[in-house]
């Protein structure tokens, strides 16, 4: 589009400027001017014929430049003004003309008419080149307007490209791991293995079986995490506002590589007389690929592919998609809470929490809550068409369409209340299975634990008061003050996690007092408040 402006400008301004040629240039009549002064009507044959000849010459390129005019006067859409007709009533004579003109008969008898060909010729060029003149102004504005659309729509492609970047930088800054929180893990591991002595004998005894883990009648949570920081806030977090903090049960899980880290972080100190179990995803022997759809899926190379290749899909051009190719999606770890019950087999409820979230009161109150028979207890995130079911899944798909209301209200996890008897009762587990193998070449929804979550808790979630679950901490600086303070949990979904350096600096204080800057570990680490 640049160089089609550019030779367009050019070539108006040299057929449009001082350098025009005369009417009797054009009509190649000043060459045959006599020294005497006599009028050319009064040369010979074939003086005449010559003349004819070079006339009809500069009627075509005169033709031409109108064609051209024409042209450009449409591309720059002008099609509304006289302009495109002009040129083109004036390239229709030009082309009668030329026709007359191949049928003259330069003789004596015929030079009347071949006079009157001639003037015919020299007001019509004369009238193009007018035209052409008086053409310019327009042309010039709307090159200038075209020229600025553009620089406009240059510069929107390179935002673009530069929103792309950032967007995939801080999809990369998300999943990185602190060299502070790296280290962390890495102490907590040589303490087990400088002090085999002191964590053996202590994990023998809780090897024992604890009646508390599966007392149905304290508050269980769930917590699966292998951020050894993230899950030691939470942990603190609802410690420290509990108000009987021994009748609360934190069932921890986590992968085997940070499991050693896990079990020394919270033997470090008393917990208020909490109960904390910390397991690794593998003891848990019924979750295998014979059973769990997502294990079987992470055997698909073309699944892998998609999370850890170099290809076309992969390319960053899809920003937008950037956030669904988080390999934390292919984890196991992510899908636990579609076992819950099959975890936990003699609790009736437990609560859900993710590993960004900050507790901030006294969540009991969670247990005394009427579920009408419903199995998720959520916070509802719909607004107007906004957090909708058409967000999350593919309605285009024929199965979607059929089977879900695409107006109906998505909800959040990270603190959720489940009712472990209703869960068995409705079969949830085996339809989550259904979906997830359905979705294997992710024709139904772009991958993610909420979209399988919305589907199989469809018609069973029971809308909880927003004040229990508040979210946003995460990427919306804008959240208001009293929203925050009267807030049960605050969750850091989004890339801003509070462990980061990307965190928003207004929030992270509300994080950070829970940390443990007092333990050596913190300390040696450079962990500083």
């Amino acid at each position: 589009m640049g160089c089609f402006f550019f030779t367009c400008s050019f070539l108006l301004n040299v057929h449009v400027g001082s350098s025009t040629p005369t009417d009797h240039d054009v009509l190649g009549l000043k060459q045959y001017e006599r020294n005497d002064g006599r009028h050319p009507l009064s040369l010979t044959s074939n003086a005449l014929k010559a003349q004819l000849k070079e006339t009809v010459r500069s009627v075509v390129d005169y033709q031409g430049l109108v064609l051209m005019h024409g042209s450009i006067a449409r591309k720059l859409k002008l099609e509304n003004s006289k302009l495109v007709r002009n040129f083109a009533e004036i390239s229709i004579n030009f082309t009668d003309l030329i026709k007359k003109a191949s049928h003259c008969d330069v003789s004596d008898s015929n030079t009347a008419l071949v006079h009157r060909f001639l003037k015919q010729a020299k007001e019509k060029v004369k009238f193009a080149k007018q035209l052409i003149s008086n053409s310019k102004g327009s042309f010039d504005s709307q090159l200038k307007i075209q020229k600025l659309k553009d620089t406009i729509f240059g510069l929107e492609g390179q935002m673009t490209k530069m929103k792309t970047k950032g967007e995939l930088a801080k999809s990369i800054a998300a999943k990185a791991i602190p060299r502070n929180l790296h280290c962390l893990a890495l102490r907590l591991m040589q303490e087990r293995i400088e002090n085999p002595i002191r964590y053996i004998n202590k994990q023998t005894k809780s090897r024992q079986p604890r009646q508390e883990f599966e007392d149905p009648n304290l508050y269980h949570y769930a917590i699966f995490s292998d951020n050894v920081l993230a899950a030691s806030v939470v942990v603190n977090s609802v410690v420290q506002n509990a108000k009987e903090p021994w009748k609360h049960v934190l069932h921890i899980v986590t992968e085997r590589t940070t499991l050693a880290a896990m079990k020394v972080m919270f033997k470090l100190k008393d917990h208020n007389g909490t109960h904390i179990e910390v397991k690794a995803v593998e003891d848990y022997k019924f979750l295998n690929s014979s059973y769990v759809p997502v294990l079987r899926q992470q055997e698909s190379a073309e699944l892998l592919g998609y999370y850890y290749g170099n290809g076309l899909e992969n390319s960053t051009t899809g920003s937008s998609n950037l956030k669904f190719r988080n390999p934390k999606y292919l984890s196991m770890l992510n899908h636990l809470r579609f076992y819950l019950p099959e975890m936990y087999p003699k609790l009736h409820k437990i609560l859900f929490l993710d590993d960004d979230v900050v507790v901030q009161k006294d969540l009991t109150g969670l247990w005394e809550i009427d579920m009408d028979g419903k199995v998720n207890g959520a916070v509802e995130t719909c607004f107007g068409s906004f957090h909708r079911y058409d967000k999350y899944l593919k309605f285009d798909h024929p199965l979607i369409k059929e089977t879900f209301d695409p107006k109906a209200c998505a909800w959040a996890y990270g603190m959720n209340i489940f009712d472990l008897d209703s869960w068995r009762r409705d079969n949830c587990t085996e339809k989550y299975h259904y979906w997830q193998e359905l979705n294997g070449n992710r024709t139904l929804w772009r991958l993610g634990t909420l979209p399988p979550g919305l589907i199989t808790f469809y018609s069973t979630t029971k809308p909880l008061d927003k004040s229990w679950h508040v979210l946003g901490l995460g990427y919306n600086p804008g959240l208001s003050e009293e929203k925050i303070q009267n807030a049960a949990v605050i969750h850091y979904n989004g890339d801003s996690k509070p462990w980061l350096a990307t965190a928003i600096p207004r929030y992270q204080p509300l994080w950070t007092k829970y940390v443990d800057y007092d333990l050596e570990f913190f300390r040696a680490c450079n962990f500083a408040p």
